[in-house]
């Protein structure tokens, strides 16, 4: 188990970052060989299940998520949304909130605790920084400021 978290600071809005870090599909465009579908109907709220299919042809795995804590910002209060990993092979929670900057835009807090069965301990550290890495980038690419690929 690894426990990791990082800051991003984007110029985009803190309505407009929280609706591109929540358009849950756009996450399967960030993270390579993935595809993500969302299992619930809209809106999403507290409940709303998605999965993220991460597979390289036959081989791969699914990551199945529930949203269980779901605020949106309003004003000048942050939004701060958790999920729950609840698959076979990837377990553990991630949660961020997005905050108005002082400066203007807004700041992302990503915090992730992340299990993968079967890895030893012995890999603890290079888990958390590829994660690290990972998660940072595809906030990065969701939040750039160039409008979002369609």
């Amino acid at each position: 188990m690894v426990l990791f978290r990082f800051a991003r600071e984007t110029s985009l809005p803190a309505a407009e970052a929280w609706h591109r870090l929540t358009t849950w599909e756009r996450h399967g465009e960030a993270v390579p060989l993935t595809r993500v579908t969302v299992r619930t109907p809209p809106p999403t709220r507290v409940g709303t299940v998605f999965v993220a299919r991460s597979a390289l042809g036959p081989v791969g795995f699914d990551d199945p998520m529930e949203v269980v804590g779901w605020h949106p910002p309003e004003a000048a209060s942050p939004g701060r949304c958790r999920l729950e990993k609840r698959g076979s092979f990837v377990t553990g929670w991630a949660e961020f909130e997005v905050r108005p900057s002082s400066v203007g835009g807004a700041t992302v807090l990503w915090q992730e605790e992340l299990t993968v069965r079967r890895l030893p301990r012995l890999f603890d550290r290079v888990l958390a920084f590829a994660a690290r890495r990972m998660f940072g980038r595809v906030v990065d690419r969701l939040t750039a400021t160039a409008p979002p690929s369609t």
